[in-house]
């Protein structure tokens, strides 16, 4: 059955509505609106340090990661990020107080971030307590409603480190 012609042409509108809608929007706040990030949308300078830094975590080159990362989180000590890949690279030279602080320092700049929960879970691992890992895993498990890397990974790493521990 077809359908009347006074129906799609009340479709069509409504459809051409919308999609003006769509466009009226700018978009740095389309980009804004999945973010928690409180300056998403708004432009940013590139720290050369971030990216450097990056480089040398690819690289494995932990000394410099910490070097460079340490430098972005002087200047900018609310880079929840930069105090990441800060605990990570230092979790890696096997400094895990300091990782747990730089660790901490990005959760408390963001609270849901990701990465860091799931890096801190994996750091707990290798102090043995995998109580506390497991804490991070559950705080995951709240934040990433349906799921995320993070999750799967950290989920995968307590796994492991149960089935090589003797009950």
């Amino acid at each position: 059955m077809a359908a009347s012609p006074r129906f799609s042409h009340r479709f069509l509108a409504v459809f051409a509505l919308l999609t003006g809608l769509a466009f009226a929007i700018p978009a740095p706040a389309v980009f804004a609106m999945g973010s928690n990030d409180p300056s998403a949308g708004m432009p940013k300078v590139a720290d050369p340090n971030f990216a450097e830094g990056r480089k040398a975590i690819d690289a494995k080159d932990w000394p410099k990661a910490i070097e460079l990362f340490s430098l972005v989180v002087a200047k900018n000590d609310k880079n929840a990020d930069a105090f990441n890949w800060l605990g990570y690279a230092q979790r890696n030279q096997g400094d895990y107080d300091k990782a747990f602080a730089a660790y901490g320092k990005a959760l408390t700049i963001d609270p849901r971030h990701k990465g860091a929960h799931e890096y801190i879970g994996e750091a707990y691992l290798k102090v043995n307590n995998v109580e506390k890992a497991e804490e991070h895993l559950k705080r995951l498990d709240s934040i990433c409603t349906f799921g995320c890397a993070e999750l799967t990974e950290l989920k995968t790493k307590i796994a492991a480190y149960k089935a090589a521990k003797p009950s």
